[in-house]
């Protein structure tokens, strides 16, 4: 299998059907999606559901948190592409995570006490 940091989400989603056999229609039956959905998020045109990543990580038998990771990582990628960032724009955005982080934690500490 490619490795998942050199391919969309959907490609992935696509290599994993066709690695274990299923059909489009098979495949979004499983998914609750229709064969035309599935496959413009195979071919990058539409954006896979968070909702559906539990009923993916069943029909392939992936670890829910690996899978997400991956998805969520695809996301930030699409965001990073389409509005151009610098990586300074990326130190910053790290940045700002990382205060988010505190203050959550500050908040989790609070509400402890």
């Amino acid at each position: 299998m490619t490795s998942l940091m050199k391919v969309t989400f959907g490609e992935y989603i696509r290599e994993l059907r066709n690695l274990n056999g299923l059909t489009l229609t098979q495949l979004a039956a499983k998914l609750d999606l229709d064969s035309a959905n599935l496959s413009k998020i195979e071919n990058g045109k539409r954006d896979f559901d968070e909702k559906r990543l539990l009923k993916l990580a069943k029909v392939f038998k992936l670890n829910v948190k690996e899978l997400k990771k991956e998805f969520v990582s695809d996301q930030i990628a699409k965001q990073i592409y389409e509005c151009d960032c610098t990586k300074e724009m990326l130190v910053v955005a790290e940045e700002k995570a990382e205060y988010r982080r505190q203050l959550n934690n500050q908040y989790k500490k609070a509400k402890a006490i």
